[in-house]
């Protein structure tokens, strides 16, 4: 019995001294490890922790994006129905002004698109009258040759005058364009008109109303009549449907008048 005792004394004895060896590095190291071994895995939780919160986030968004209004209050639709009927409100408004000042503008277009048409319709006819512009139109052409005595310039004066009265709006002599300030001078050998030597037979152009035209020259007592009877000359009228007077005057350049602007 005694030996028995000894020998578990004695591995108690050999078994204190390990334990109580002053090293301690070593159980220190195991505790060491056990703790980053555990921060290691905390780190991995917060960051699968994070990218679950942001994906949350991402589908809430998107859901969100998808039906803005779901999740408003009647409170907060109703407001924001208010907004957009304000919004609303105003574009019509604004709309309203842009419209009218189209319109505006559109008919401050128009005026002076007409008034300039206007103005180029009176240009024309003014340039007309004033010979500077061809012309054509219907009209008759007055072919005069000259019988046994010398036709004076007063008589062709006349005929002129009479085309005029029964409307003709544009007349030719042989080559001269006849204009306001036409005039008709008697020669040795013809006559002279606006600086031109005019001989038979003389040719007149009228363009206007044709039976107009024909009845002022064949009028009885009229200034056919006297070419017929007092100087024997013939006068022949042809009707034409598209007469073309193509001599043209220059302008005319004024010493003293000018336009009012």
């Amino acid at each position: 019995m005694a030996r028995e005792h000894h020998s578990y004394t004695s591995r108690t004895k050999s078994a204190s001294p390990a334990d109580s060896t002053p090293t301690g590095s070593f159980p220190k190291v195991k505790s060491s490890s056990r703790h980053i071994t555990f921060s290691h895995i905390a780190m991995r939780l917060v960051v699968c922790l994070l990218c679950a919160v942001v994906g949350m986030a991402a589908i809430i968004q998107h859901k969100n994006i998808q039906s803005s209004y779901a999740s408003l209050s009647e409170n907060e639709l109703v407001r924001l129905l208010d907004e957009t009927n304000q919004q609303m409100s105003l574009l019509e408004n604004q709309k309203t002004q842009l419209s009218n000042q189209l319109e505006s503008i559109q008919s401050a277009a128009d005026q002076r698109a007409q008034l300039q048409k206007i103005e180029n319709e009176n240009k024309t006819t003014q340039d007309i009258l004033a010979g500077t512009l061809p012309a054509t139109g219907p009209g008759v052409r007055i072919t005069i040759r000259q019988g046994s005595s010398h036709i004076d310039a007063g008589t062709l004066f006349n005929l002129i005058e009479e085309l005029r009265n029964a409307g003709a709006e544009v007349i030719q002599v042989n080559n001269v364009r006849v204009v306001t300030s036409t005039y008709f001078e008697n020669t040795h050998d013809g006559v002279d008109c606006d600086g031109s030597e005019l001989h038979s037979p003389y040719v007149f152009q009228a363009i206007g109303d044709q039976e107009a035209l024909t009845n002022s020259i064949n009028i009885a007592g009229g200034v056919g009549s006297r070419l017929r009877v007092q100087y024997g000359a013939s006068v022949s009228i042809e009707k034409k449907d598209a007469l073309k007077i193509t001599k043209i005057r220059q302008p005319k350049k004024f010493t003293y008048a000018q336009p009012i602007e």
